[in-house]
């Protein structure tokens, strides 16, 4: 059976929607560990219980994925990929940029993708070949070409098994940025990070890691926007990508060259994260 995606945008609303209310109107509860540093709240869990059911009706032939609870079940190659509150650390400390991220992958590419910002009152809205919206206003990413104008946004650093090796190129990174860029942001949140190129709020973005539930959303928001969205190494992103970098045209190739040789810096420096 083929499915016209567009005509699932709507129904990936409504979820947003209802998850946004929850998020708006609930206290985090308790809060669950998952690792070190690493901690779910009882909304996370609500949210997602809410939108998978939700989406089980509606779209019962499509499988499902959430950052809390995993693959509920699979389906006819696509699937749902749920953050539900992407920015937890964030939401649990009362910062507003935290916010749900809905994305549906087919096979290994996301093809829509919703963003809800409850507490920011704004809703990023993407499907493929249709363009990126913001509170239903088309949106495009920024023209800049040069990475000494350029606002770069990067992913948290890692928390958990080996922290300190895993943060070594994260910190050269840093430092290779800092060196280069105007300014250097870091919002702790994939959602927010993506939806902001998206939106030419910001220039890029660099995260090192890609899992399906933060990105899938924001990487299709971004590309419909005009942003080239590609792996550490420059190949177009997939769902199994490595890293996530996504900005302006004209300044990936720079950006790439940038993290090369950060990673270079690493390797060559082992006191980078000590």
């Amino acid at each position: 059976m083929t499915i016209d995606i567009r005509t699932l945008l709507p129904i990936a609303e409504h979820a947003a929607t209802i998850a946004s209310e929850i998020i708006r109107t609930k206290a985090p509860g308790v809060v669950t560990a998952k690792g070190d540093r690493d901690m779910a709240t009882e909304v996370d869990y609500a949210v997602e219980h809410a939108v998978r059911k939700f989406l089980s009706r509606e779209t019962p032939e499509i499988g499902f994925l959430g950052e809390e609870e995993g693959v509920s079940h699979t389906g006819n190659g696509l699937m749902w990929a749920l953050d539900p509150v992407d920015g937890t650390a964030n939401f649990l400390h009362g910062i507003p940029l935290c916010g749900v991220s809905l994305g549906l992958i087919d096979k290994d590419t996301p093809t829509l993708g919703v963003i809800d910002l409850p507490f920011l009152g704004t809703r990023y809205t993407a499907a493929e070949g249709a363009g990126a919206q913001a509170n239903k206003t088309d949106i495009r990413t920024s023209d800049t070409r040069d990475l000494d104008a350029a606002i770069v946004s990067i992913g948290d650093y890692a928390v958990g098994d080996n922290a300190q090796e895993r943060n070594r190129p994260r910190l050269a990174l840093t430092q290779e940025l800092a060196a280069r860029v105007q300014r250097i942001r870091m919002f702790g949140s994939a959602a927010i990070d993506l939806a902001w190129v998206a939106d030419g709020k910001t220039d890029a973005l660099i995260m090192l890691s890609n899992n399906p539930w933060d990105t899938a959303a924001g990487v299709l928001i971004a590309r419909e926007a005009g942003a080239t969205v590609v792996d550490i190494d420059g190949s177009p992103h997939t769902m199994t990508a490595r890293a996530t970098i996504a900005a302006s045209p004209k300044l990936i190739a720079d950006l790439v060259e940038l993290i090369a040789e950060a990673q270079k810096a690493a390797q060559h420096n082992p006191s980078t994260a000590e």
